[in-house]
C-alpha cells in the first residue's frame, strides 16, 4: 500500500525553467491545482487562446516527459487540448505558474500518448505567458 499523497513541489521563479520534485505515495485521484506563482494580469477563462510555457512529469516515475522550456512556448486555445488543462486553468492569471496533476481520464487515459504511458497521473507546472 503507498503511503499519503505528498504533492511536488514546483520552484516559484517567474522566467525560469521550474524544478519539480518527485511526487510521492498515492497519486491523487481527482484534478489537483495549485498557484505556485500568482498571476497579475488577465484571467484564464474557458474560451481563451493561451501562450504558456509548461513542464510535464509522470507521476509514477518522477521523470519529465515534455517541455516546452527548451523551445518556443506553446500557444493553443484552452478548449482544444485535455480536460485537466480545460477545468484546471480557468481562474489563472497571466504571470502566473499553477501546478495542475491530472488523474489519467483527464489527461490520456488508458490509451496513452507517445511518451505518455497508459493510465498514467500526469504532472504539469504551466506559466502563463499570454491569455487572448
Amino acid at each position: 500500500m503507498s503511503g499519503a499523497t505528498v504533492l511536488p513541489v514546483v520552484s516559484a521563479v517567474a522566467g525560469e525553467v521550474p524544478t519539480i520534485s518527485k511526487p510521492e505515495g498515492s497519486a491523487p485521484t481527482e484534478l489537483t491545482t495549485k498557484d505556485i506563482i500568482v498571476g497579475t494580469g488577465a484571467e484564464v477563462l474557458p474560451t481563451s487562446t493561451l501562450t504558456v510555457h509548461y513542464t510535464l512529469m509522470a507521476w509514477s516515475t518522477g521523470k519529465i516527459i515534455e517541455s516546452s522550456w527548451s523551445g518556443q512556448p506553446a500557444t493553443f486555445p484552452l478548449a482544444e487540448v485535455v480536460e485537466g488543462w480545460q477545468k484546471g486553468l480557468p481562474g489563472a492569471k497571466e504571470g502566473g505558474r499553477r501546478l495542475l496533476i491530472l488523474p489519467p481520464e483527464m489527461g490520456y487515459g488508458a490509451a496513452g500518448s507517445g511518451p505518455i504511458g497508459p493510465n498514467e497521473t500526469l504532472v504539469f507546472s504551466v506559466d502563463i505567458i499570454g491569455v487572448a
